[in-house]
């Protein structure tokens, strides 16, 4: 089979993410289920073969739907899989919702993780942080960094681009998954993260999915959904007069008031108020 130039020089990147792998006897993959986590996921199976594990955390900031398919994908695989819960609502400097939100979060996520796995003999954990989050505003990284936590993909110098197109390559299902981040992401920094608001945002966004909307964010605003639609979403919504249908799957999740960011999606949007703070 002939392969094209710009996958030629993913899979160098791909052999050199492998080589860093097999610097390890044994590791603990964190697992999402989006594509980073199955891209690195399947390296370390092609380097480590059997010894290696998948760890996804269960919380009320991640969608069980997300969660429910990551435990198929790694029960297809065969691959030995724990799923964790961190008490995220208990863990200090989170439901605050600061700034530092993200820090608080990684940080009691990969300590459960860390505890979870040492008991199976294993003391590495690797995430799937690629070169493109670096430039991102994400001080889970700096926890992440301080507990010992791995970040594979970078060494090899992996970006976004780099990891969907090995996913395609690969014939992984998730080659074009949309981004997906932890629900408490669509809260804005100061309001304090509830369950009851995370439900919200969980519910919303689930019929939103059940309607055919692929690429899109549920922004927590009280009793007002702000939601911010890719652009085809955002064209599929207006050509296919989708308006009444979305009001009321949104409605139905407890928002009194469904609005449509005209600007579109757009990840990081709430750290906007972090740089006109600034």
């Amino acid at each position: 089979m002939e392969v094209k130039g710009d996958v030629k020089s993913c899979l160098i990147k791909y052999e050199s993410l492998i080589n860093v792998l097999k610097t390890y006897d044994c590791i603990a993959v964190a697992f999402s289920g989006g594509v980073d986590s199955t891209l690195l996921l399947k390296a370390a199976v092609d380097a480590l073969g059997r010894n290696v594990v998948a760890i996804t955390s269960d919380s009320p900031v991640h969608s069980r739907r997300e969660i429910e398919a990551a435990i198929q994908y790694a029960k297809s695989q065969g691959i030995h899989h724990i799923v964790c819960d961190p008490g995220m609502m208990d863990a200090d400097g989170f439901v605050e919702n600061t700034a530092m939100r993200c820090y608080h979060c990684k940080q009691r996520m990969f300590l459960q993780m860390s505890k979870d796995v040492s008991s199976l003999g294993v003391s590495n954990v690797v995430h799937g942080v690629n070169c493109d989050d670096l430039e991102d505003y994400r001080p889970g990284l700096k926890a992440a960094e301080e507990l010992g936590i791995k970040a594979p993909m970078v060494e090899a110098g992996l970006f976004k681009v780099d990891i969907r197109e090995l996913a395609e390559f690969f014939g992984l299902a998730v080659a074009h998954k949309p981004a997906m981040s932890c629900l408490a992401t669509r809260i804005p920094y100061g309001e304090p993260i509830t369950e009851e608001k995370l439900s919200m945002i969980e519910a919303a966004e689930n019929a939103l999915y059940d309607l055919g909307f692929l690429q899109f964010r549920v922004r927590h605003h009280d009793s007002v959904a702000r939601i911010e639609f890719s652009q085809d979403d955002l064209k599929r919504l207006f050509d296919l007069n989708q308006m009444a249908p979305v009001v009321k799957a949104v409605r139905g999740a407890g928002y009194l008031h469904v609005a449509a960011d005209l600007e579109g999606y757009g990840q990081g949007r709430m750290n906007r108020v972090l740089n006109e703070g600034a």
